[in-house]
């Protein structure tokens, strides 16, 4: 990233982050939507920086592309509110984002839909082996990190209605389905804050869970998946502190 001054600043400037803002201000002095190539002409930026600019400020949703025209995006107009007016996967989008971006794995933030967990957000890893899931998939709550998470957050008249209601696939040979063995994970999860799974519902993959409250209340759950290869004791330490940390930072 080039680091520019200017001249007499003793503070440093970043010229993408500056070209960044010219596009978007630009963009919105121009609301019936401009072309990159007349971008590029009126900040004199060159293409191939623009080309890369402008694709991450579309997927941000700072900016809307409808064919070769940008225009503001929705992104802009969340700036603008009060936080607590955004619905809550807006809300919880950027601690999704900030759990990818610090452990390096997929993670995912789940909301409950009957006894599944449906995936409401999810940031996919940039390793090449990875977790992927899609939002929208549902998933049985027993399988996942995210789903036990959530369990250990039911009251005893909720957790007995569970065990009575759902069906408990078993998806490998390390899937817990058995009452009294899944009441022990809950507990578990209870007293540490956060739940794990180990491989059980995809081979070779690990998760760890907690869920995210709001005023008090469970609103759903922030997930982690990291394939077995790189798991270890020093992960699961450092990236249930991680998911523990940012779970709390929004319930403040």
């Amino acid at each position: 990233m080039a680091i520019t001054g200017a001249p007499g600043s003793t503070s440093p400037t970043v010229k993408s982050a500056m070209r960044t803002l010219d596009i978007i201000e630009y963009v919105v002095a121009n609301p019936d939507g401009v072309v990159a190539q007349e971008i590029a002409q009126a900040l004199a930026i060159p293409v191939s920086s623009l080309s890369y600019l402008l694709a991450t400020l579309v997927e941000r949703d700072y900016l809307a592309r409808t064919g070769r025209l940008y225009q503001p995006g929705a992104g802009l107009e969340r700036l603008r509110s009060s936080p607590r007016k955004l619905p809550l996967v807006e809300r919880v989008r950027p601690l999704v984002r900030s759990l990818r971006v610090r452990s390096n794995e997929t993670a995912s933030f789940f909301i409950q839909r009957d006894w599944f967990l449906e995936a409401a957000i999810t940031e996919t890893a940039e390793h090449t082996l990875r977790y992927s899931i899609g939002v929208g998939t549902r998933t049985p709550m027993h399988c996942l990190a995210a789903g036990k998470a959530l369990l250990a957050a039911f009251d005893a008249e909720t957790l007995d209605r569970y065990f009575r209601e759902s069906a408990r696939e078993r998806y490998t040979g390390a899937t817990i389905i058995e009452e009294a063995a899944l009441r022990s994970e809950i507990d578990k999860a209870r007293e540490l804050g956060f739940s794990i799974t180990r491989e059980e519902m995809t081979p070779g993959i690990c998760g760890l869970g907690t869920v995210l409250r709001e005023e008090g209340k469970p609103v759903g759950s922030l997930a982690i998946a990291i394939p077995t290869v790189r798991w270890s004791p020093q992960v699961e330490e450092a990236t249930s502190k991680l998911l523990i940390s940012v779970a709390e930072s929004f319930s403040r």
